[in-house]
């Protein structure tokens, strides 16, 4: 759901050493946000050397997609799952479907602390245009451009890539709101899925502008 980076050649080895730097990593991250911990600061709370963040996993933005995907991903292992035998398969979803299937899972995160605090990192990274080397398909546009051009064959790519960025923004915006406490001025109450998914679906199929020539 970010600007795509560089690809990333993970490091398989020392998994021990991976995981120290991972369970570092979200504590930090969660507690404080991605933009105040330095790689410097992970590598210190895992007890590891200055270079050892770099040398895992590439980068700090590489980092932190394996602290969400490792996170989110068996949270939603069987939708996406069944979501993509079903799009091998040859469906073709509806629109209301689809805003569905996007709304639910952030709607069912955030009713925990931390979900919300997921959330809420997941946000900071993306709509920070951090480009995070996801592995996850399912973490980048492509795949959901094409269920929807799928639906509506009139949408071009770029129409359709722009209008998932847009939905997706939305999402980020609305669940991943800084935590407030509900007794303090400025907490709102947790949104509606239902209008939440009404209000995508209505612009995803939205029709088509004119295009202007590229």
């Amino acid at each position: 759901m970010s600007r795509m980076g560089k690809e990333r050649v993970p490091n398989a080895a020392s998994p021990v050493t991976r995981g120290r730097l991972v369970a570092e990593a979200e504590r930090l991250f969660l507690a404080q946000g991605y933009d105040k911990v330095s790689v410097r600061a992970v590598n210190a709370a895992a007890g590891m050397n200055p270079a050892a963040v770099h040398y895992h996993f590439g980068s700090k933005e590489g980092l932190v997609a394996v602290v969400l995907q490792q996170r989110l991903v068996p949270l939603w292992a069987d939708r996406l799952g069944e979501l993509g035998e079903r799009r091998d398969a040859g469906w073709k979803p509806g629109i209301t479907e689809l805003a569905d299937i996007i709304v639910s899972p952030f709607d069912q995160l955030v009713a925990a602390e931390d979900g919300r605090m997921l959330v809420h990192l997941l946000a900071r990274v993306v709509l920070g245009s951090v480009e995070v080397p996801w592995d996850n398909p399912w973490f980048r546009y492509e795949p959901w451009c094409a269920l929807l051009r799928a639906t509506r064959p009139d949408l071009s790519e770029r129409v359709a890539d722009q209008r998932w960025r847009l939905a997706f923004a939305l999402l980020l915006q609305t669940y991943g709101q800084p935590l407030v406490p509900a007794d303090r001025l400025g907490a709102l109450p947790p949104p509606d899925p239902r209008q939440v998914a009404a209000f995508i679906a209505a612009g995803l199929d939205a029709p088509a502008p004119g295009e202007e020539a590229s």
